[in-house]
């Protein structure tokens, strides 16, 4: 069984940055893992946002491409999201997804964007 813990939400305004991370229990880290995030906007379903994979290939969804970085450090057992140029539109609960595509989530951190 494994355990998602995500920090690092809050609010800001529009064209500051977040860093969120994700603090994984009851697996180690392999080195074949990957590790995902996911968000849920308002009214919306889930949707992807960044992966990357056990060689380190990234991932993004099209709106937060050249904004978002994900990154992962497997000795730690933890991932994080960096979110540059926050926009309105970004404001969503984030959940870390590990191992990627699994049906492991964490409870998400909310990150709410003001305009």
């Amino acid at each position: 069984q494994v355990h998602l813990v995500e920090s690092g939400g809050g609010l800001v305004q529009a064209g500051e940055s977040l860093t969120l991370s994700c603090a994984a229990s009851g697996r180690t880290f392999k080195w074949f893992d990957g590790t995902g995030w996911f968000r849920q906007r308002p009214g919306k379903e889930r949707e992807f946002v960044a992966s990357i994979n056990w060689n380190g290939t990234t991932r993004y969804a099209e709106a937060v491409e050249g904004r978002f970085t994900i990154s992962r450090d497997n000795n730690k057992n933890t991932g994080s999201l960096q979110m540059n140029f926050l926009r309105p539109d970004d404001t969503a609960v984030y959940y870390c997804n590990f191992p990627y595509t699994s049906q492991y989530y964490g409870q998400g951190t909310q990150v709410t964007v003001s305009s």
